[in-house]
């Protein structure tokens, strides 16, 4: 889509979800310069969160409160939720993208894929045998639930895997940048589709 003066349409959107367990606010800006503003009360994980802004060229912010005196698994939980319906509503109806990507991402002793496509379908695949069972104060079981609940909300198709690696930390940030730089390839405009890149004529 695009403005009546015939530049590209902003791609932003702007979520906000409240339960008993959390509150999450998260704005986002698939065309912008890599920027985020995270406040999640777990370092980790806003790490984690700044690497997708970063690769994916997106503007982020995300504050979020959650029952942390339990665990992080609400508040994870809730921000795969809130961004993946960010990422949605910021897509639009996906006319003109170029729909797949793919990533392959080197950090240090490991290896990490990612494939994508803005399927309108949700599916994730992610094949990870990390070593520990935490990286600093984050769960890293919380790896599977972030992603599961950001491609059920928005409606994408997400394959992910660790290749090969030693270091638990470096092989999830492997994972959340190659799922990055794949989302960036997939929701780039191409100028040489016209309306919705599959043959149904719609992407659901």
């Amino acid at each position: 889509m695009a403005e009546p003066n015939g530049t590209p349409a902003a791609r932003r959107f702007a979520v906000e979800r409240r339960t008993d367990e959390t509150g999450v606010r998260v704005n986002l800006n698939l065309d912008g310069e890599g920027r985020s503003r995270l406040r999640t009360g777990n370092g980790f994980f806003e790490h984690m969160l700044d690497q997708l802004a970063r690769h994916a060229g997106w503007d982020l912010e995300v504050d979020a409160d959650g029952d942390l005196r339990v665990d992080l698994h609400h508040l994870v939980e809730d921000v795969g939720i809130t961004l993946g319906q960010a990422i949605a509503g910021a897509l639009g109806d996906r006319a003109g993208l170029v729909r797949f990507g793919f990533a392959l991402v080197p950090m240090d002793e490991c290896l990490a894929r990612a494939a994508v496509d803005l399927s309108g379908r949700s599916y994730l695949v992610l094949r990870a045998a990390f070593p520990t069972l935490r990286a600093g104060d984050f769960d890293v079981q919380l790896v599977r639930e972030f992603f599961r609940s950001f491609t059920d909300h928005g409606r994408l198709t997400l394959h992910l895997a660790v290749e090969y690696g030693e270091n638990t930390h470096h092989e999830v940030e492997a994972l959340f940048k190659a799922a990055a730089r794949a989302l960036r390839q997939a929701s780039d405009r191409d100028p040489r589709v016209r309306g919705v890149p599959s043959t149904k004529g719609v992407l659901v």
